[in-house]
């Protein structure tokens, strides 16, 4: 078994791996599961082996706003689950708990999203919460087209015309209906938006923290939104290195990359995100930020400031692409590890 770059999603550890046979597969659990925090440990020195790219932010908000285009204010007519295995909630209970219910709201915070759910009876609102994972999509097609391979959920809109599909070939999304407590608590273990946090909350929630900048970024329960495509390309905006401390970034850097961070994320999302394989919108189209690219997945390719090859280095067991020109590397470089804040 080859072990590749874990992965991150606020609740979840994710660590791909390679069996044999060479088929590409992960481990999943919760994240502060003992099990997780040891393979955390364990993955910071593994060589990055397998490259697994997961929808964050700008892809998730596409998706969002193509479900508030064609889905808001429609009813969830039939439910129809083919595999259970992406419902996180009870799959026999699922379907009666969202037939019948109108789609009055979306939400979004990081990675995660919410359809807010209303009954036309007495019963209260529910949430659909969907987390996409590494190749989940959410597509709205009509009830007749043929179905994809690995399509797991069909709910059926209105009269049945057209249904909203969820498809995930390597089933690490998933799909549940929850309690507006639930879903409050959910988004409540996520830390703030990266297209919404304020400069002051961006600078208060890096004090202390020694680990490696792109390590804090990563970390969901931080900041919310980001993955390895956006982190790298934030922190080449803000010339930055990635291994630099978190908390030992001086005051104007920080603003360049609380900057960066959100330039770097609007512009994806003005460009429907990045697709790299799976990633596509509600209409099944494929994001077009990739050509603008600048340094991920851009080794020995030429800076496009400087010329400079791009390198790639582990941190925290991801890979990480920078200039070493224009990111030069700190003096002292951060602890391997999940970035960790300094006891008061």
């Amino acid at each position: 078994m080859h072990c590749g770059e874990a992965e991150a999603d606020g609740t979840n550890f994710l660590l791909p791996f390679r069996t044999t046979a060479g088929r590409s597969k992960a481990l999943t659990m919760p994240y502060n599961d003992p099990l997780a925090r040891l393979l955390r440990g364990i993955s910071i020195f593994l060589p990055p082996i397998i490259h697994l790219s997961m929808p964050e932010l700008p892809e998730v908000e596409t998706v969002r706003r193509g479900l508030e285009r064609r889905v808001l204010g429609r009813i969830i007519s039939t439910v129809h689950i083919l595999s259970p295995w992406v419902i996180r909630s009870d799959p026999r209970r699922f379907p009666r708990e969202i037939e019948g219910c109108r789609v009055e709201r979306l939400r979004r915070k990081g990675k995660t999203l919410a359809l807010e759910l209303e009954s036309e009876n007495s019963t209260p609102s529910r949430y659909l919460i969907v987390r996409l994972g590494m190749t989940g999509q959410l597509t709205v097609a009509p009830t007749e087209s043929p179905l994809l391979p690995h399509t797991h959920v069909r709910l059926l809109l209105d009269d049945g015309y057209e249904e909203l599909r969820y498809r995930d070939p390597r089933r690490f999304g998933m799909l549940r209906c929850s309690t507006p407590a639930e879903a409050e608590k959910i988004f409540h273990s996520l830390g703030p938006d990266a297209l919404e946090i304020s400069q002051e909350e961006f600078e208060q929630a890096l004090r202390g923290h020694r680990g490696a900048i792109k390590g804090w970024l990563l970390d969901q329960s931080m900041l919310a939104g980001l993955g390895n495509i956006y982190a790298d390309e934030a922190l080449f905006e803000a010339r930055i290195h990635p291994q630099t401390p978190a908390g030992k970034i001086p005051g104007n850097a920080r603003i360049l990359l609380h900057r960066a961070i959100r330039k770097v994320l609007q512009r994806a999302v003005n460009l429907q995100g990045t697709s790299f394989r799976d990633y596509i919108d509600i209409e099944g189209r494929p994001g077009n930020f990739e050509p603008r690219l600048r340094v991920y997945g851009r080794e020995d390719k030429p800076c496009p400031r400087c010329s400079t090859p791009i390198r790639r280095v582990a941190v925290c067991g991801r890979s990480s692409h920078f200039c070493p020109r224009c990111q030069p590397r700190p003096r002292r470089i951060a602890p391997p590890g999940r970035p960790r804040k300094k006891q008061q």
